[in-house]
């Protein structure tokens, strides 16, 4: 009695013409979609891909010809000026953006471990996360609006305090969010190894999964900072604007998004070529922070 060795049946055989010719126009079908599919991706891509260039371009062009040693060294001039630069406005970015980072950080930070160490199932845990997604999507100007009513209608005066409090209240929720999300990254063989050696919880979560998720904590700062950098409506409610050079944080205090959007919408050519380099210094310090971070943290691992 013969046996048939049905491996060594080739795959085609166990169809029939029928199955076969069905097979072969599911596959043609298939491959339009995924053609059709390849190319609207594509397409959608290179559409964003020439608004960000064309942007890019336009901001180095024009953002290069309003660059002068005066931008540096200068006040913002007034109407009409013959002279003048962003040297207040930079310092006044650099600051508040600084001491908002400073003070949103640690704040993000701490909520993000517990949400994603202590408070997985708990209530107080599902209530900050909804707390935290509808801070993330808030409009910065409302941020701004309610500084203005608990602190600047309060105290009768706009100032650079009110204008760190309403940037830092946009850098808690995106540090929060990242520092969740790269913390539940971690596996927990490493948190159970710990563990299994007599570490307390403390120790483990700054010696291990902190550690561990180092380099996503440090991108959600950097990406909370860049946010920050072109916020306009937030310090427009608070810190509003300072023509003149101050490093007192209860009088009101120079930014380059203010100044930009003042200056852009003015009809003076000079403060239009101000507004033009102030862009391009803020889209230069952010890309410069990014690679700066990238760098550092590939030649660390």
């Amino acid at each position: 009695m013969s046996t048939t060795n049905t491996a060594a049946i080739p795959a085609a055989a166990a169809f029939t013409p029928q199955q076969q010719a069905a097979r072969l126009v599911m596959h043609r079908r298939r491959k339009r979609i995924n053609v059709v599919a390849l190319t609207l991706a594509l397409s959608a891509m290179a559409f964003g891909v020439f608004w960000l260039v064309w942007i890019l371009v336009e901001t180095v062009r024009l953002g290069l010809g309003g660059l002068s040693l005066a931008v540096f060294t200068e006040m913002t001039p007034p109407p009409q000026a013959e002279t003048g630069g962003l040297a207040n406005a930079i310092f006044g970015s650099l600051m508040m953006a600084g001491l908002a980072t400073l003070l949103g950080t640690p704040i993000g930070v701490m909520a993000g471990v517990y949400l994603a160490e202590y408070g997985q199932k708990s209530w107080l845990g599902h209530a900050t996360r909804f707390i935290n997604d509808i801070l993330l999507s808030a409009p910065s100007i409302v941020i701004g609006l309610f500084i203005y009513s608990t602190v600047v209608a309060r105290f009768k005066s706009f100032s650079a305090i009110a204008g760190v409090l309403a940037l830092a209240l946009i850098v808690i929720p995106v540090v929060i969010r990242t520092t969740e999300n790269m913390l539940s990254l971690i596996p927990n063989a490493l948190r159970e190894a710990a563990y299994a050696l007599g570490t307390p919880k403390w120790k483990v979560i700054a010696s291990v999964t902190l550690k561990s998720a180092r380099a996503g904590v440090i991108t959600g700062i950097l990406l909370a900072v860049a946010r920050i950098s072109g916020e306009t409506a937030p310090l427009l409610f608070t810190a509003l604007s300072n023509q003149f050079w101050t490093s007192d944080l209860r009088e009101p205090m120079a930014s380059l998004p203010v100044t930009i959007f003042k200056f852009a919408m003015s009809p003076y050519e000079n403060w239009q070529q101000l507004a033009w380099a102030g862009v391009f210094l803020i889209t230069l310090g952010v890309l410069a922070l990014n690679i700066a971070a990238r760098v550092f943290f590939r030649n660390k691992h």
